[in-house]
């Protein structure tokens, strides 16, 4: 059938708050142009994230209730460990509070001065997380990744030759890890192949590194391979999903995307004295080993999300609206990445408005004309998020239309598709912006911008 239908009920209803182009133009003004600094009962449709945002499934707010508060020893997290182990592989885990404080444990057990992350694309907090530590991320992307148009399958890929060069070079030793991002986040939402990580894979076994997945989607990732991969086609996504983390020897999750939580992380390490140090690190920072800074109920819902994320109706339902919200877009002639990834969107900001230049962030002006115009809300991901002060401007400049999980339906993604057509008709009329105001790391959290 072609009606995209949501495989689930709706029980319980939210309102919206509908604004006027008036009250929307005080209130950006009032952000400084930055949307992260708009309170939600003022936006309309929130695409900014799709990070903890979704809605819960009648299962997991059972679990809720039946979430037990011991401070260590709760039944609740063997519950959890069991789900993730389930699904993973992985006899060590760790519950922690969100993924950003995973890799921020990970690269303090890993990380320092003079050594070299590379991954197929660092996100805004693994690449904060690493610079912390002292060491260097780096990016090793497909040459197709920086080609919005390009619509090879697997655009998120590492680049192999790269990461071996890379190795030549400065020597393993000075590689503390390889991470691959599933699915890349930066790059579009772009998966990653199952060949793609057998390659890295053994690239790191040659040379004794350890491998490492930022796992935050694993799930859409598994199910992109079935769709995409030749071969993969009559696998269950479960198993899609086991040969991914069995390829890794360890992983970090923020539980808030492919968990289908509101707020919660994931620490796998393979290596045992590894693992004994995470746990350390742990409870010095986030509480004891079988709580990691979370409620029971938290851990109940995770292990009851961790399950959901791999019914197949529903990664079917969450890849198509994506696809959906693409072919609308290109046929209103908005300028998309193309291929539509997992989980959201990617307007190519720099094709949208090619007036501005990319030191006039066209990514920004279009998030601002979004919410603008309709409410909108969105998120730059080009020379704000990544072009800050020592670092290399990034190929593409891009908005993200992030979907959150089982909280919109189709008369919502038509809204805006609508929207985002009608700025691309007007897009001449948008115009450069320039920081006044921005922290030294993380800058589009908190900038402040003005119009040119």
């Amino acid at each position: 059938m072609k009606t995209i239908i949501e495989p689930f009920r709706i029980k319980v209803v939210e309102p919206i708050r509908m604004t006027t182009s008036t009250e929307r133009e005080e209130i950006l003004q009032r952000a400084h142009l930055n949307v992260f600094a708009i309170d939600s009962q003022d936006v309309l449709i929130d695409l900014l994230t799709d990070s903890g945002t979704g809605a819960m499934s009648s299962e997991q707010w059972a679990g809720i209730m039946r979430g037990d508060e011991s401070y260590a020893g709760s039944p609740s997290f063997y519950r959890f460990r069991d789900r993730i182990r389930e699904m993973s592989g992985f006899e060590n885990v760790l519950p922690t509070h969100q993924g950003r404080a995973s890799e921020r444990i990970l690269f303090e057990l890993y990380g320092a001065a003079g050594l070299i992350v590379p991954n197929n694309a660092h996100f805004d907090t693994t690449r904060a997380n690493v610079e912390h530590s002292g060491a260097q991320a780096l990016d090793l992307g497909i040459p197709e990744a920086a080609d919005a148009t390009n619509r090879h399958p697997f655009k998120g890929n590492m680049n192999v030759e790269a990461l071996r060069a890379l190795i030549d070079k400065v020597g393993p030793e000075k590689i503390p890890l390889v991470m691959v991002t599933v699915t890349n986040n930066m790059g579009g939402g772009q998966p990653v192949s199952l060949t793609n990580l057998r390659q890295v894979r053994s690239v790191c076994d040659q040379h004794r590194i350890e491998l490492y997945l930022d796992a935050c989607r694993f799930a859409e990732n598994a199910y992109l391979i079935k769709q995409r991969e030749p071969g993969q086609q009559d696998r269950p996504v479960r198993e899609i999903v086991r040969e991914m983390f069995d390829l890794s020897d360890g992983a970090t999750i923020s539980a808030k995307k492919d968990g289908l939580v509101n707020i919660g992380g994931v620490l796998m390490i393979r290596n045992p004295d590894r693992f004994t140090e995470a746990c350390n690190l742990l409870i010095l920072t986030e509480g004891y080993v079988t709580y990691g800074g979370l409620a029971g109920r938290d851990l109940e819902a995770m292990a009851q999300g961790f399950e959901e994320v791999l019914h197949e109706d529903y990664l079917a339902y969450r890849i198509r609206t994506t696809e959906y919200v693409a072919e609308r877009l290109i046929e209103g002639g908005v300028p998309i990445l193309e291929p539509p990834g997992g989980h959201a969107i990617y307007i190519d900001a720099g094709r949208f408005c090619p007036h501005i230049p990319p030191e006039q962030f066209p990514g920004q002006a279009v998030v601002c004309g979004l919410y603008r115009l309709g409410g909108v809300r969105a998120v730059e991901i080009g020379s704000v998020m990544f072009g800050g002060v020592g670092n290399k401007p990034p190929a593409l400049e891009l908005v993200r239309l992030a979907m959150p999980r089982r909280v919109y339906t189709q008369s919502h993604m038509d809204y805006v598709v609508e929207v985002a057509c009608e700025l691309y008709a007007g897009r001449d009329a948008l115009r450069g912006i320039r920081i006044v105001e921005a922290p030294p790391a993380l800058r589009h959290f908190t900038a402040k911008f003005e119009e040119i």
